[in-house]
């Protein structure tokens, strides 16, 4: 049990300083491109994983633990990508919000199924 714990909290925190990484090189001035590009990496990813482990048996549970709790869970962000809308809305900018929101929606779930479908090839 601690293992798995250790596991995820590591690569929680590599997903994070991923995260940090992706705000520090991508410009969001008037657009949240970092939180956008980094749902639908991760969700890519997250599909990846969860094909591997669903068609190789010798993928650990390990792996999944660390690749997709961890470092996905760490990399992509629900409440980044909910603050980032509540100050779209605030500044009345309400169709570049709902523009976010659907391009995070659509891509995300497409990207999860375009990498699932990539490992089940």
């Amino acid at each position: 049990m601690l293992k798995n714990f250790l596991l995820v909290g590591l690569g929680g925190g590599i997903g994070s300083m991923l995260r940090y990484a992706a705000s520090l090189v991508v410009a969001q001035k008037y657009f949240p491109y970092a939180t956008l590009a980094v749902n639908i990496i991760g969700s890519f990813i997250i599909g990846l994983v969860l094909a591997l482990s669903m068609k190789d048996e010798s993928f650990s549970y390990n792996w999944k633990l660390f690749l997709a709790t961890g470092i996905c869970g760490g990399f992509t962000t629900f409440s980044s990508f909910s603050a980032e809308n509540m100050e779209l809305l605030q500044t009345g900018r309400y169709a570049l919000a709902l523009t976010y929101i659907c391009c995070s929606l659509v891509l995300g779930i497409a990207a999860a199924w375009l990498g699932f479908k990539l490992m089940n090839n």
